[in-house]
Order: structure tokens, then C-alpha cells, then sequence
């Protein structure tokens, strides 16, 4: 897809292509707002598989999939087979794992780490366990991979719900805590596997040291001013620059979880029954979960937010889902009616959609029938402000199978209580992912430029120009894998990079623009059909020829002779 999914492919591919695994680049750009292991798995995968949209997408599935065994093997440590099971049921048949594993942001990695160190942070502290040492290394490791995954969070919240855990159990200032968690040796562990990497970069990418709190166009501090003191402090107070983000409001990022955790939120209120008195191992693990997800949910209260942004709490949640669920009781029970009753609705509504729009004409791709709300695109979801009822006939048949999906958890869930129940409302999201697979292929004119990309690779050889923001159109350099030029496009994920003294000339202006069209070369435009009229009146409606439309947008060339139609 467009936008950051294909610019991070891109990214990856470029580093094996150049060599370079210490700066990711766009364009021949730095980009320094992401650590490397954002993409050095995806550049082990295009060289064992070769560079395919598929492949770029294998290091998140093996993530995701990761990500449930550990939840699950963590339950089971904590609690007892059947609550680590149905821990690992939740995080892997969850909505919000799901969803945000669509597109190449690597939270689902970060997740795994975190959880890993919340692991290894109770096992090395446990006194039955055998081998302490080697949990505080894996425990010390977590937190080195973390930092290449995303930063100073990746540390932050782990240790911060680490500290107020064993504040609460009064283990903080007990000398025999720090001996088993070893926390110098650790320090060390995670230096050695992050600092290479964080210097390198510092290195390559001068000025060195610079400690302004602002920034603006034309202004370039070098990596580790922007890595650390724009990314992480400046985006916390919401006074990063450049602006391109946006948060959710507060009481939508709370409220969304029961979103994010559906079908098995139905269950949160059996959390509150839970003990949580650390007196055993049970009671310590679902302690350190609420600490965990306490921390996160409270620190984004104040921060700049996205919807993604709480995924690392999803295994706490899971695990605090888990244990409830395996011991059952009057919560668990009403918790499936609830989930009957929800499930029947979203049956009926799905079922009514679909037998409403059975019959409107579908002409073109889904992008006709779309509305359009670009204020809304700088958050994750934005675009499902797009849909319109008209939009729902595109979709007849992921409608009709997400009914179905609905019918059967309804049926498994008034009929059956306990695993039976559990396992309905795990086909019932099994069944409803299929159909929301289905729906995005349809949505692929829409969030994808690949069938431009095709029509590019058809035609004869040309320098692509992209209409404003790289991240619109950012699977055409993808699928051509040719660099681009932009036009009027110094803004937002690229811009501070492109004040760098090694940054390549690539951005150009409606009269350098206009020059190259009326070249003897051959250029590709690519663009939204609205802005056609701009370039009309900027070069002529004639020196216009279109090469290939697809979900609202054109190519275009200046000269007409071998041009293939889609």
C-alpha cells in the first residue's frame, strides 16, 4: 500500500541494495525517524526471497505469530495451561493485532520484546527458578533490541513498570533484587547491542551534537539531535517538527481498546475479580500486567497518541484476559452473553448492509464511491472516514461472509459456555479477518499505486516525478524501484533529511517542472485526477498524455508514442 507501508519496503530494499545498513534512505534522502531492525529483518527477507511485496511482509506475521506463543507461554508459566492457551487465543484472534499488522510498522516487534522483558523480569526474580542469570540476560537483551526498534520507549516501559511493580511489592530496595536482576552486567548487555548502531549513525550523519529544543524549514542538526531530541521529546510535548502527525483524543485512545481486545473485552470486568496480591505466581504476574498496562495507558494520556501506540500493553491485557477467563465464574458467563448479543447485531447489520447495496452499479474501482477527508489521513484509521454507503456494494462480498462470521459466534456463543464458547468466538474473528483480507484487495486501487506502477513498467523508460508528498505514491518507486523526482513535495517524512549537505536534488518546483516537460525526455507524473487542472494550466491540456488511471489517480507523460492503456 501507499504511504508508509511501501516507503519502508522501499527503505529496506535500499539498504541491501546500497549496502548501507546504518541510514535509511528514500529517494536517495536520509530518513532518520526509524531504527534499523525497522528494517534490517525486511533486507534479510528480500535477500533470501528475492524483493517482493510478500516478502516484506514475512518479518511481521513472524512477529505476530511469535507474539501469541510468548503470550501463551508466558500464561502458562503464570497461571496453568488452559489460562496461557486462552491468553495466546486472545492476542492472535484480537482486532487490534490484526489490524495494525496490515501495514509495516514494526509495534508488533516492539510488543514481542517488551513482553519478553516483562517475562524475563519475573523468572529472573522467581525463587524457584533454576537459572536466574540467563533471565536477566534475555531480560537485558529485550531491552537492546528494543532501542533498534523504536527507541527510548522500548526501555521506558518495561522498566518504569518494572520500578513500580516492585515498588508495590516493597522488593525495590532489597539487595537480593538487584543481585538476580543484575542490572550493571544488563546495562552493558543492552549497550553493547545498541550504542554500534546509535554511533555509526551519529557518525554519518554530522552535526554530531546539538541540543536546540526547535526546528524549522531549512534547519539540519544532524541524526542524534533529531533521533533523540525531536522524535522523542519534542513529538512527547507535540512539539515535534515537522508537524505531520496528529493524536486521538484522549477518551477515544481508552475507549478504543474495547476495539482493539474484541471479541475477549467482553471479559474485562472479570479482570476486577482477579487477585492481584502477589503471594504467588499467579498473583505476581497478573500484578506486574496491571503495572504494565497502568504505565503505558497513563503516559500516552499525556503524549501525542495513535491508535497503535498502546499494542505493547495487548499481552498484559491478555494474560490478565486469560486467567479470568480459565477460571470462570458469573463475569465470564455474562461476558458471553454480551459477546452472543453483539455478535447477532453485528450479524444483522452486516447481513441488512449487504442486502441493501445488492444491487447498486459498481462502475470503476471502490475510489468512486468513496469520500475523501485528507485532515483525517494523518492518523492511522483515517481512512475510514472515507466510506460511504454507496461504497458498501464494492464490498458484497466481504459483507456477506462477515455476516456469516457473526451468525456462527452468535450460534457458538448461545449454545455453548466455557472453551466451547471461547473456541466459537476465535472462529467467529478467524472467519471476519478473511473477509476484512477481501475487502482490502478490494481497496487496493485505492490504497495502493501498483496498477500505475504496472503501466510504468509496460511503457517505455522514463524519469517518474511524484506530485507532492512520496508517501501518496510511494509503491510506484516500489514496484518500478526507480528513484523519483518530487514536485512540491519538501513537507512532512522526508523534508528534514533534505536539508542535509549529502542529500541528493530531487525536489523540484512548477518551473523546473514545467522545463523538463516540454524536454525531449520522457517523464511520468503521477498525481490525483483533482489536481489535473493545475497542471492543465501549467503546461497545456495537450502536453498532457494519460498513461493509466486506478483508484483516483493518473499517470501521466509528455509524450504520447508507445503509451500502453490499462
Amino acid at each position: 500500500m501507499d504511504d508508509t507501508d511501501a516507503a519502508i519496503a522501499q527503505a529496506a530494499r535500499t539498504m541491501l541494495s546500497t549496502g548501507d545498513w546504518v541510514t535509511p534512505r528514500l529517494d536517495g534522502v536520509a530518513f532518520l525517524e526509524k531504527p534499523p531492525l525497522y528494517f534490517w529483518p525486511m533486507a534479510v527477507s528480500y535477500s533470501l526471497f528475492g524483493v517482493h511485496d510478500w516478502a516484506a511482509r514475512i518479518p511481521v506475521a513472524l512477529s505476530a505469530i511469535g507474539l501469541a506463543w510468548l503470550t501463551a507461554a508466558f500464561g502458562m508459566w503464570a497461571f496453568a495451561r488452559p489460562a496461557g492457551l486462552y491468553a495466546g487465543l486472545c492476542i492472535a484472534t484480537c482486532i487490534g493485532l490484526f489490524l495494525f499488522t496490515r501495514i509495516q510498522i514494526p509495534d508488533v516487534m516492539l510488543t514481542f520484546t517488551i513482553a519478553l522483558a516483562m517475562w524475563a523480569f519475573l523468572r529472573a526474580l522467581d525463587e524457584e527458578e533454576p537459572h536466574p542469570r540467563y533471565w536477566a540476560f534475555v531480560l537485558a537483551a529485550s531491552l537492546g533490541a528494543g532501542l533498534l526498534l523504536k527507541s527510548l520507549i522500548a526501555v521506558v516501559f518495561p522498566v518504569a513498570a518494572a520500578f513500580i511493580y516492585l515498588f508495590l511489592t516493597k522488593q525495590f530496595f532489597v539487595r537480593r533484587t538487584w543481585q538476580r536482576l543484575r542490572p550493571i552486567s544488563g546495562f552493558f548487555i543492552a549497550l553493547l547491542i545498541a550504542a554500534p548502531w546509535h554511533i555509526l549513525a551519529t557518525l554519518r550523519n554530522p552535526p554530531h551534537f546539538s541540543f536546540a529544543l526547535h526546528s524549522g524549514p531549512g534547519e539540519y542538526h544532524g541524526f542524534l539531535w533529531f533521533y533523540f531530541i525531536n522524535e522523542q521529546l519534542l513529538r512527547f510535548l507535540n512539539r515535534r517538527y515537522p508537524h505531520d502527525y496528529n493524536t486521538v483524543p484522549r477518551i477515544w485512545f481508552w475507549l478504543f481498546h474495547l476495539l482493539w481486545l474484541f471479541p475477549w473485552s467482553v471479559y474485562f470486568p472479570a479482570i476486577a475479580k482477579l487477585s492481584y496480591k502477589p503471594v504467588d505466581r499467579a498473583g505476581r504476574t497478573r500484578l506486574l500486567a496491571l503495572c504494565w498496562t497502568g504505565f503505558l495507558l497513563i503516559f500516552f494520556t499525556f503524549s501525542t497518541t495513535q491508535e497503535y501506540y498502546s499494542m505493547p500493553c495487548y499481552p498484559a491485557l491478555a494474560l490478565l484476559l486469560g486467567s479470568a477467563m480459565a477460571m470462570g465464574g458469573d463475569w465470564i458467563r455474562r461476558g458471553t452473553r454480551v459477546l452472543c448479543t453483539v455478535a447477532a447485531m453485528a450479524a444483522v447489520t452486516t447481513f441488512t448492509i449487504f442486502f441493501a447495496v445488492r444491487n447498486l452499479p459498481t462502475p470503476g474501482d471502490i475510489s468512486s464511491a468513496l469520500g475523501h477527508h485528507p485532515s483525517a489521513y494523518t492518523l492511522s484509521l483515517g481512512h475510514m472516514m472515507d466510506l460511504t454507503f454507496d461504497s458498501f456494494a464494492y464490498l458484497r462480498p466481504p459483507l456477506l461472509i462477515a455476516s456469516l462470521a457473526f451468525l456462527a459466534g452468535a450460534l457458538g456463543t448461545i449454545r455453548w459456555l466455557g472453551w466451547r464458547a471461547f473456541l466459537s468466538a476465535a472462529l467467529m474473528m478467524v472467519l471476519f479477518f478473511h473477509a476484512a483480507r477481501l475487502a482490502l484487495v478490494v481497496f487496493d486501487p485505492f490504497l495502493s499505486s501498483r496498477q500505475l506502477a504496472e503501466a510504468i513498467l509496460r511503457s517505455p523508460p522514463g524519469q517518474l516525478i511524484i506530485n507532492r508528498n512520496y508517501y501518496g505514491f510511494s509503491s510506484v518507486p516500489f514496484y518500478t524501484n526507480r528513484d523519483a523526482l518530487i514536485l512540491n513535495g519538501r513537507y512532512f517524512n522526508l523534508e528534514y533529511g533534505s536539508y542535509a549537505s549529502s542529500a541528493p536534488d530531487v525536489f523540484i518546483g512548477d518551473e523546473q517542472f514545467k522545463k523538463l516537460w516540454f524536454d525531449a525526455r520522457r517523464f511520468y507524473l503521477v498525481t490525483y485526477a483533482e489536481r489535473l487542472p493545475d497542471f492543465e494550466k501549467l503546461v497545456g491540456r495537450e502536453q498532457l498524455k494519460t498513461v493509466a488511471t486506478s483508484g483516483g489517480k493518473l499517470l501521466l507523460t509528455n509524450h504520447s508514442s508507445g503509451a500502453p492503456d490499462l
